[in-house]
């Protein structure tokens, strides 16, 4: 990443874009990954978006902490929690098949050790100009809806877009416009 001032657009996907987060106990984990890196290691949220096997954020930092390292904190805290859950939760269904899965892709990186939930990569896109802010806050906040999931974006619960509609939602959003 070239600047740290600047927002970031990022994307966080599960490998193998395995639906994980049709499950609130997972979506939780993320949140409150999030909610300690705001009050901890002054991430700066602008806007965000928790889909079913991604997540996409419009995120800075304070200037504390570097952002790949918050980013990096994030996607190891809910890695670790996710798969603990998944592994004690008895309601889990779906863990005969995803455990294993997961467990394939951290096997198959020299980087991991034996289980791997995020893809490496999480997609800086520096938002140098209100242009590409406004077309990143629309196309994250749009996702649910043309996905089909819902018909207006402040419907989606898991997202910022009903901070922007003038409710309340679930993060502390700084707002880009």
């Amino acid at each position: 990443m070239r600047s740290q001032e600047y927002f970031h657009f990022v994307t966080f996907t599960v490998v193998g874009w395995l639906d994980v987060f049709t499950r609130l106990e997972y979506r939780d984990i993320v949140l409150d990954s999030i909610k300690y890196c705001q009050k901890h290691k002054g991430l700066v949220v602008g806007a965000w978006c928790i889909m079913t096997n991604h997540v996409h954020m419009i995120i800075r930092t304070n200037g504390e902490f570097l952002l790949q390292d918050v980013v990096r904190d994030m996607k190891s805290y809910t890695s670790r929690h996710i798969r603990k859950y998944m592994e004690h939760n008895p309601q889990e269904s779906r863990k005969e098949w995803m455990l294993p899965m997961l467990i394939e892709a951290g096997l198959s990186k020299s980087t991991n050790k034996d289980f791997q939930l995020w893809q490496h990569s999480f997609h800086p896109v520096e938002l140098s100009t209100n242009q590409l802010i406004d077309q990143k806050l629309e196309y994250l906040h749009h996702n649910p809806v043309k996905a089909g999931f819902i018909d207006e974006p402040e419907h989606w619960l898991y997202s910022s877009a009903r901070d922007y509609a003038g409710g309340r939602g679930l993060l502390e959003v700084y707002y880009l416009e």
